[in-house]
């Protein structure tokens, strides 16, 4: 498809869905004694995975699966070889949108945007692996979306459902996690990109028959095949994926973002920028977030780590312990806490001042369920709401995305929360919102 039948094809198809998904379809809230009609867009890796847990919940009927790469997800597709396949998300919506009621979106980074709108136009519900897109501005529009189209919109950070999410809650609550002026947030396991010797896009090798690259490289960038990027190494490059901030920052600071209400920075720097390169993330990397008072609560920094040898120093309640490769440490003015990721729970440190403090800690056990992907269905079905909405997993992303342009530019960045500019630096403010790759232009209005 040439780029101008392709953006035809787009506005035609997009358009035909914002208008179709309030007449047909099964959009909204389906009886409860019903199963969720999902399509699984990405079946490959992490996206099988996902779709494994969503039919473990017996609360699902499978209808579609769509991939880029005919060849990922052979046994899932064995298992259910009535299910129709697709290789373009559009065509799965023009041709099966009457029997959708959500999708699961486990694609790379650069594509869960448009995906996602196209669901949303149509009155679909989305569950979408995290990071929740790969530029500030399609964060601004998914909150946009979710908000116009009234749909379920969860991201796929699972922990958020789990047993951090009710204990950090109920001791926030309680006054237990109070007055935080500092957390230390790292990610030190190794990366994919970390053995390679090389910079710029590699290039020389026949592309699969199986893979249809234009739709894999969507609003991004193009550049051709390798093996460096599909399956799974786009988390590597900038012009695709979010590097260890995207891919772990939201399992490692969503609830401290949450419940400490943090926000936006306002300023963040890059104070550590090892093995930089020019188009694949660094080596290692430390960034601080800057985050002014508000609502009564103090000021916050938050410094990230990553790279295997970049672990944020103990701190005097921590003597003769360990940490672990990605977690946290949370420094209140009377309190220090210690966390890993997804649903791992707190402790206090030292375990003189845990035990001592044993008695006043709130119960945090709740009746609701702690399955991410059953939060989803449940509030497709009109049961309950979703835990990561947009509106809670949108700014979060914001954050790593700023991240992830002091990893990539360098330097500090002076950020305006209320313009949701970068004030000092005119090459990072237009990463903000690049333009999508001509013909996709339409996903982009609202």
């Amino acid at each position: 498809m040439d780029s101008q039948s392709r953006r035809s094809f787009i506005k035609k198809s997009f358009a035909a869905s914002a208008l179709a998904g309030f007449s047909i379809g099964r959009a909204g809230a389906a009886p409860a004694s019903e199963r969720v009609n999902i399509a699984f867009i990405g079946i490959g890796q992490r996206a099988e995975d996902d779709a494994r847990l969503f039919i473990k919940t017996s609360m699902v009927n499978v209808v579609a699966f769509c991939d880029v790469d005919s060849a990922q997800g052979p046994k899932l597709r064995a298992e259910y070889p009535k299910v129709p396949f697709f290789q373009d998300f559009r065509v799965m919506f023009e041709k099966m949108g009457a029997e959708i009621d959500a999708v699961c979106v486990g694609t790379p980074d650069h594509t869960h945007f448009p995906i996602c709108m196209h669901a949303a136009a149509l009155g679909k519900h989305f569950y979408v692996e995290k990071p929740l897109t790969h530029t500030f501005q399609e964060c601004e529009l998914l909150m946009a979306a979710e908000r116009k189209y009234k749909i379920a919109a969860q991201m796929g950070n699972q922990g958020h459902s789990g047993d951090n999410f009710y204990q950090f809650k109920a001791w926030t609550e309680a006054g237990i996690i109070k007055n935080v002026t500092r957390i230390d947030a790292f990610m030190n396991s190794p990366r994919r990109w970390h053995p390679w010797k090389f910079d710029a896009y590699q290039t020389g090798e026949k592309k699969p028959d199986s893979i249809d690259w234009d739709i894999w490289t969507g609003p991004a960038k193009e550049h051709p095949f390798s093996q460096y990027l599909h399956p799974g190494n786009w988390r590597s490059w900038f012009d695709y994926g979010n590097g260890a901030f995207g891919d772990w920052g939201p399992h490692i600071l969503d609830t401290c973002h949450r419940f400490l209400k943090l926000g936006l920075p306002t300023e963040i720097d890059a104070l550590k920028l090892d093995g930089r390169r020019k188009d694949i993330f660094p080596m290692a990397s430390t960034i601080r977030f800057g985050f002014p008072e508000r609502e009564g609560l103090p000021a916050c920094e938050v410094i990230w780590r990553d790279g295997v040898e970049n672990p944020p120093p103990l701190p005097p309640e921590m003597e003769g312990m360990s940490l672990p490769k990605n977690g946290k440490i949370i420094y209140s003015k009377d309190l220090v806490f210690t966390g890993e990721t997804h649903e791992k729970t707190l402790s206090i440190v030292p375990k003189a001042k845990a035990e001592a403090l044993k008695p006043k800690l709130p119960n945090y056990k709740s009746k609701e369920t702690r399955n991410h992907y059953v939060n989803f269905l449940q509030a497709c079905r009109g049961e309950t709401k979703c835990k990561s909405t947009m509106a809670v997993g949108a700014p979060l992303t914001q954050v790593f995305l700023l991240g992830v342009i002091a990893q990539r530019l360098g330097g500090k960045l002076v950020f305006d929360p209320a313009t949701k500019r970068i004030t000092n630096n005119e090459e990072a403010n237009a990463l903000l919102n690049p333009p999508p790759r001509k013909g996709w232009e339409e996903y982009y209005k609202i």
